[in-house]
């Protein structure tokens, strides 16, 4: 069996006065890539950030690697080789291109430089082409490839994609799309979010539904894209 690198257990978690997250069980393994699926509100982007330690969870635990992170900062999470490309993007827009690129260049966990400077020129050429621009002249999907090309130069072993492709044009979709298969490709463990079913379920293994802050379904994905009706029920899709 494939190492654990996150394992949750009865997650719940609380934004305000909302029960948001209300017992969840959550897994990833080293190399794998999971759909996390459900319709808006759900409960996505708050367990993302829960694992993360952006949000704290109420009741649970989070283990990376086997060591309990539930009273790290977030800061000390990611330094275990987590990395997050958020809803919204989060590029440093008074920074350039190479800047946003540049600050967050380090060795993973274990050494590794898989993902350098050079490497992810080379993956989004578009970003080389721009590279003395500052945050706010790119593009939207220019500021997603940003936002993916800063963690990985992280040399994460676990990548969160949040909305991976939200709003982008079809060509730059297809790009993203491209770059993420990229990533499952080289071991990287993938977390990924997004509304088109059809393509987050084929560049997946696994899935898990969301329903209300609870896991509703956890199946193969390519089961859950075979499965017309539970995809109806689950995402009104």
């Amino acid at each position: 069996m494939a190492e654990l690198l996150i394992e949750a257990r009865g997650l719940q978690a609380h934004i305000g006065a909302s029960h948001i997250l209300r017992g969840i069980d959550f897994h990833l393994a080293r190399g794998e890539a999971v759909a996390l699926m459900g319709r808006n509100g759900m409960g996505k982007t708050t367990l993302i950030r829960t694992l993360l330690g952006l949000v704290r969870a109420s009741v649970g635990s989070v283990k990376v690697r086997g060591d309990d992170v539930g009273r790290e900062h977030t800061h000390q999470i990611a330094r275990r080789g987590i990395a997050y490309v958020p809803e919204g993007r989060g590029i440093f827009p008074d920074l350039s291109v190479r800047e946003n690129l540049l600050m967050s260049a380090r060795p993973g966990p274990e050494g590794r430089r898989d993902w350098s400077y050079e490497r992810i020129l080379e993956t989004f050429p578009r970003l080389a082409e721009r590279i003395g621009h500052g945050g706010t002249q790119l593009s939207g999907g220019e500021q997603q490839m940003l936002s993916i090309g800063r963690a990985l130069m992280t040399n994460p072993d676990v990548l969160f994609l949040d909305e991976a492709t939200e709003g982008l044009a079809p060509h730059i979709v297809r790009e993203i799309w491209r770059i993420i298969g990229e990533v499952r490709g080289c071991g990287i463990a993938t977390v990924v979010v997004d509304k088109n079913y059809r393509s987050v379920l084929a560049a997946t293994d696994r899935a898990v539904v969301l329903l209300k802050g609870e896991v509703a379904l956890e199946s193969a994905s390519a089961e859950l894209l075979a499965a017309p009706a539970a995809l109806h029920s689950l995402l009104g899709v």
